[in-house]
């Protein structure tokens, strides 16, 4: 079985936060040559006994469903990560548990993200929504675009709005979830939660317990039943990073740690990139809108985090959608993955010219006079203003200096 990506979701609530502000993170960790876009969806409402095509399978739709952008690969229905109109944002873990992650066509953990924030007003809505389809359809399939291999997980959520946010964990149909309320969490693709679990599946110790992996006399440890190795707890890089910031986590505290190679959480291996990652700003204060900050391009310490806020009248931007393929999708024929085709949106091409750039001639004769982080900046911003992508209102842009200035 590959390896879980080592991707990284984090959460910061006051007083840890700036300002009465929930901030979240996350870094998607996918294979290297993977397109991420960006996309929107607009609430619907939808006829009685109406399906919805997930990436798999299909299943049946609900009568409303909530507006929602989504960061996504670009081959697949669901999200890494995304907000909805309500404030409510969600993150995927791939993680590995002692019970191998099925290889039937089910709903993918990305799928779970996508139909959590359709169909959940708050957190605590969005993980009921979550558990439900994990017990009514199961998860499983394979999680790569790759036709050699079929590469399955296990999933674990981060579900946040101005409130709460929920560690939600899950083996199969079975699961386990924590409430936070304060301070700073980070998961990855390990499990984390330990004794304090605050919602469970109804049958989930019966289940550990007939399958010997439990006696039913020590504390219940969800990480330690389900978990392959003791290393279950040593995986949140970047969060020291945040709990230094004492009560000034900020959304730019936040992006500098997914900007970090040395840490881990920005991943640039041999075989992994760090594809896209999000940044939120939710305020408690129901009054001020939510920002939400997407890349929509790899490699985070390279690109500039773009704000996207939920208005009445979002314009589409074609520059970070790639190309549609319909039914003559590789993705959908079966078999599946027998071919690759080209997914790169304008916005992606852009940043490989520029990254190019970077490593060139051009770039490195700003060292010259010192002035190499000068050039990265220009670059940053030639991207950013020639490309900018996910909203593109004016409201928008004139936020942009007051939530963020751009990394030097």
């Amino acid at each position: 079985m590959a390896a879980a990506p080592p991707s990284y979701c984090f959460v910061a609530f006051p007083p840890c936060s700036k300002d009465g502000l929930v901030v979240f993170g996350k870094n998607s960790a996918r294979p290297r040559d993977e397109v991420q876009e960006v996309v929107y969806f607009a609430a619907a409402a939808h006829e009685p006994g109406s399906k919805v095509e997930c990436t798999y399978i299909e299943i049946e739709q609900v009568p409303k469903t909530h507006a929602v952008v989504l960061s996504r690969p670009s081959w697949l229905w669901g999200a890494e990560m995304g907000a909805n109109e309500h404030g409510v944002c969600v993150a995927n873990e791939a993680i590995v548990t002692r019970e191998p992650a099925s290889e039937s066509e089910a709903l993918l953990g990305m799928d779970l993200v996508r139909l959590g924030l359709e169909r959940g007003a708050t957190a605590k809505e969005a993980l009921d929504v979550i558990v439900a389809l994990l017990e009514e359809y199961g998860q499983g399939g394979n999680y790569y675009e790759d036709g050699s291999s079929c590469h399955t997980f296990q999933s674990a959520f981060l579900i946040v709005d101005r409130n709460e946010a929920w560690i939600l964990e899950t083996s199969g149909k079975y699961w386990a979830a924590e409430k936070i309320t304060e301070g700073v969490k980070c998961i990855c693709n390990q499990l984390s939660l330990t004794t304090k679990i605050d919602a469970e599946h109804p049958e989930l110790r019966n289940y550990v317990r007939s399958q010997g992996w439990w006696n039913g006399d020590s504390d219940f440890n969800f990480s330690e039943v389900f978990s392959l190795s003791d290393d279950h707890l040593a995986c949140c890089s970047g969060r020291e990073s945040l709990e230094k910031q004492g009560g000034d986590v900020s959304a730019q505290a936040m992006i500098d740690v997914l900007r970090d190679k040395d840490s881990g959480v920005c991943v640039d291996s041999e075989s992994f990139l760090t594809t896209a990652s999000i940044v939120s700003v939710l305020p408690q204060d129901p009054s001020f809108p939510c920002v939400h900050y997407f890349t929509g391009t790899p490699d985070p310490s390279r690109s500039v985090f773009k704000p996207f806020i939920f208005v009445d009248d979002v314009k589409l931007v074609p520059k970070v959608q790639s190309p549609s393929f319909g039914n003559d999708d590789p993705a959908k024929k079966i078999p599946r993955f027998q071919e690759k085709p080209d997914r790169r949106h304008e916005l992606y091409k852009a940043h490989e010219w520029a990254r190019s750039l970077l490593e060139n001639d051009q770039v490195r004769a700003f060292s010259l006079n010192n002035d190499a982080r000068e050039g990265q900046t220009i670059l940053r911003r030639v991207v950013f203003f020639g490309f900018f992508c996910c909203c593109c209102y004016p409201e928008c842009v004139a936020l942009f200096p007051y939530f963020y200035k751009v990394k030097s």
